[in-house]
């Protein structure tokens, strides 16, 4: 194992620690122990925190060492502490604000692809569609599918801001992909989608619009009893 690939390893272990709750805020992290606990040198460790401390997850207080920020100081929108928080067991809260999100920015997303798509942004699309077909009963699959769908769509709107959304977008799809699929039967996820890509082939803003907000509904429907 490289070094680089040992010092990511640590700071995904530590980080969805102290996302799964096993560090709450204002607890103090001992370098000592966590040396001890995942097996690695000081210096490894140090290099750890220092991440996390860029993401907000902790800081250093003098006579008190390393201590875990409140939650509302955590960088939210980073790419590993939405990808932590998939990795644990989400709260309803969580899952509602991915929710609204995805309702404030896909529907936006879905209105401007159907207006500026090209026939590489369809090539796309499509070829995310036939994954999503062929995917069948593989939920590992059908999850890659159904998030390169939805960053497809997001590219095909042609604003680099927005495709820079799929970081939340697909981090929260995600999410919620992994909790559905992971019972015994899902409902099928072609016809949804299906509609939103010939909305958007058809050049037709509003229908894309409708299709997006009805697969939206489906998903937090898909949810209810979670």
């Amino acid at each position: 194992m490289t070094a680089r690939g040992l010092h990511g390893q640590i700071v995904e272990a530590i980080g969805t620690g102290i996302v799964r709750g096993d560090h709450p805020p204002g607890s103090t992290l001992f370098a000592e122990d966590l040396e001890r606990e995942l097996g690695v040198s000081k210096t490894v460790v140090r290099e750890a925190l220092k991440v996390l401390g860029a993401k907000g997850m902790v800081e250093s207080r003098q006579k008190r060492g390393t201590v875990v920020r409140p939650r509302a100081q955590w960088h939210l929108l980073d790419a590993d502490l939405l990808r932590w928080h998939g990795g644990a067991r989400p709260d309803r809260d969580f899952l509602g604000n991915l929710a609204e999100v995805r309702a404030i920015v896909e529907p936006a997303g879905a209105r401007l692809a159907a207006v500026r798509r090209t026939e590489e942004d369809l090539a796309a699309l499509e070829s995310a569609m036939a994954a999503m077909v062929a995917a069948h009963t593989d939920a590992d699959a059908m999850i890659a599918a159904d998030l390169e769908f939805h960053r497809a769509l997001l590219d095909a709107a042609h604003n680099e801001l927005l495709s820079r959304m799929d970081v939340v977008i697909v981090a929260g799809l995600g999410v919620r992909d992994r909790i559905v699929h992971a019972r015994e039967h899902w409902a099928d996820p072609e016809p949804a989608h299906r509609a939103i890509l010939d909305a958007v082939r058809a050049k037709a803003p509003e229908d894309a619009v409708r299709a997006v907000e009805a697969l939206l509904e489906q998903a937090e429907a898909d949810l209810r009893g979670f």
